[in-house]
């Protein structure tokens, strides 16, 4: 398996990484290790997961997901074969979000505890937190990094014009840099990271890990009518992309399908992989729907194709992003 180095840090990852939102979630602990056991077997190296998953389910607290990675690695005892990436910032309780000093000092101690693990390989910052001073959140992620808690740091959901300016805080003070952003990108939702997003980015040499790499689901084609969303986890999230547009996206992957012999899940993660990110994430609740994503790491699209795909996608105003 190729890997390939994300940004200036030295991880060097997997064309494709495993999203662990559905850890706790839709996927209980014994699939979940079943599913974390094939990913590594594969070859495949980074598992993306957050403080703050799986809190969206009644009766949970968030923290879920962190929990059975933990016992996984502690199970497996394989640390050393895995790169964890987590993030903070999103609310855990009143009182209990942002990006200062104080919040961040202990949210980390509970990740590592809930991961078992003494080293985070990427921390990230879940979204953009104005109310703190950059310069107080990169000293300590800075102070992280200096006590061997945190390896390399990462940002998820921000603007270009805040990362910009967070790039040049850590070279103004000489403070360590977000080495990756995490946005939310994929065949239908484009627009939030094209653009000035995706310029600095390259500009920068900033590794991109985008989420949402199959839009809930509907870029896999399960998703086509109404009925089908009835009764869905994510089911809310799709319903919005029944549309002329979405129809327009399916139809294309469709087409591209019929030529290669190829998945719709495979097709949109490959189109991703032609678009310059480093790696997408993506999520699998069975071995069956795993397997259908790696092929994605292994198929080529020609330049055909990612124009047919790029062209049915067009012309969609920017949405709020929920993650």
């Amino acid at each position: 398996m190729i890997k390939r180095r994300l940004g200036n840090s030295s991880l060097e990852i997997g064309p494709l990484v495993f999203g662990g939102n559905i850890f706790g979630w839709t996927a209980d602990e014994p699939t979940s290790f079943k599913l974390l056991d094939a990913f590594v077997a594969s070859g495949l190296n980074l598992i993306d997961t957050a403080d703050v998953y799986s809190k969206w389910i009644p009766g949970h607290v968030g923290g879920e997901s962190e929990t059975i990675i933990g016992g996984w690695l502690a199970k497996r005892g394989n640390r050393d074969k895995v790169l964890i990436a987590t993030k903070l910032g999103v609310e855990m309780a009143p009182g209990e979000t942002g990006l200062s000093k104080a919040y961040i000092t202990r949210a980390v101690e509970r990740s590592l505890k809930r991961l078992q693990t003494d080293y985070i390989d990427l921390y990230q910052a879940h979204r953009d937190d104005d109310k703190t001073p950059m310069e107080e959140t990169l000293e300590t992620f800075a102070g992280l990094i200096r006590a061997g808690k945190v390896r390399a740091i990462g940002a998820s959901n921000f603007k270009a014009d805040r990362l910009a300016e967070a790039l040049r805080v850590s070279a103004a003070h000489g403070l360590p840099r977000y080495e990756s952003l995490q946005p939310w990108y994929n065949l239908y939702d484009r627009f939030d990271y094209e653009g000035d997003l995706a310029d600095l980015c390259q500009r920068e040499n900033i590794g991109v890990i985008p989420y949402f790499g199959l839009a809930s689901g509907f870029l896999t084609g399960k998703y086509r009518s109404e009925k089908d969303v009835e009764g869905k986890a994510r089911g809310y999230r799709v319903k919005g992309m029944l549309n002329e547009r979405g129809f327009r996206i399916l139809k294309a992957l469709d087409t591209v399908s019929a030529d290669l012999g190829a998945t719709l899940a495979q097709i949109s993660l490959a189109w991703l992989m032609a678009r310059g990110v480093t790696a997408p994430i993506a999520s699998a609740t069975s071995i069956d729907q795993f397997k259908d994503l790696l092929g994605a790491t292994t198929l080529k699209l020609s330049p055909d194709a990612v124009k047919l795909l790029t062209d049915a996608s067009a012309n969609s105003a920017p949405a709020a992003a929920i993650h």
